[in-house]
């Protein structure tokens, strides 16, 4: 089963994490083939945020809400059930100092 891993910190605290820590960690994961894919993203300062509303488009520059921790990367990962998703997920260094929140992937039906 696919789970995606959302990892959330306070950008203020990324200097804690050596990059060599995740870029490892990343590597091993690839390696056990439960690595469907990853990536680390941009300062919360280049996000656009875009919004239909009436039929009108809406585009924010930055995040779409005012908080302490924001979207950092993700890990989407091939786990046999939750538990080790949570297992994996709390082997992604950010969650030392933020937190990983994992999410089943849901299939769209058409």
């Amino acid at each position: 089963m696919k789970y995606l891993c959302l990892v959330y910190l306070d950008e203020k605290r990324l200097d804690e994490l050596p990059d060599e820590d995740c870029v490892d960690f990343d590597s091993g994961i690839r390696k056990s083939g439960q690595c469907l894919a990853s990536e680390a993203l941009q300062s919360v300062q280049t996000a656009t945020t875009v919004r239909i509303r009436n039929g009108k488009l809406s585009v924010t520059d930055g995040p779409f809400a005012e908080t302490k921790e924001q979207l950092a990367g993700f890990y989407l990962v091939d786990a046999k059930d939750l538990n080790e998703a949570i297992q994996l997920a709390s082997k992604i260094p950010p969650a030392r100092v933020g937190s990983i929140e994992v999410r089943p992937v849901r299939e769209l039906s058409v």
